[in-house]
């Protein structure tokens, strides 16, 4: 069975750090391009980050460019997003989600895990 489970969510203070762990099991997670994504309540979800599953290619939407970081750990079949300088406005339920092409397009993804909570608030 295909799954991803996210976690590592929760409550920060702005200008504080949360690290968020995408585990995949049932698949080896280096076949696929692994992608971040985040949806705030009334709004549509959007892509935050993406990481290529050929040669490790990075990329991020604007709004978090320079303060979020995606990584893959192939030997613990885990994408990690560190978010650093974190800001109200990135408060959104994050989602990882598994797919062919790599692309911040959230249409490019086969399979979502269920999400997980960040809340930046003082």
């Amino acid at each position: 069975q295909v799954q991803l489970v996210e976690s590592g969510g929760g409550l920060v203070q702005p200008g504080g750090s949360r690290r968020l762990s995408c585990a995949a099991s049932g698949f080896t997670l280096n076949d696929y391009a692994i992608g971040w994504f985040r949806q705030a309540p009334g709004k549509e979800r959007e892509g935050v980050s993406c990481i290529s599953s050929r040669d490790g290619s990075t990329y991020y939407a604007d709004s978090v460019k320079g303060r979020f970081t995606i990584s893959r750990d192939n030997a613990k079949n885990t994408v990690y997003l560190q978010m650093n300088s974190l800001k109200p406005e990135d408060t959104a339920v994050y989602y990882c989600a598994g797919g062919v092409v790599v692309t911040l397009d959230r249409r490019g993804y086969d399979f979502w895990g269920q999400g997980t909570q960040v809340t930046v608030s003082s």
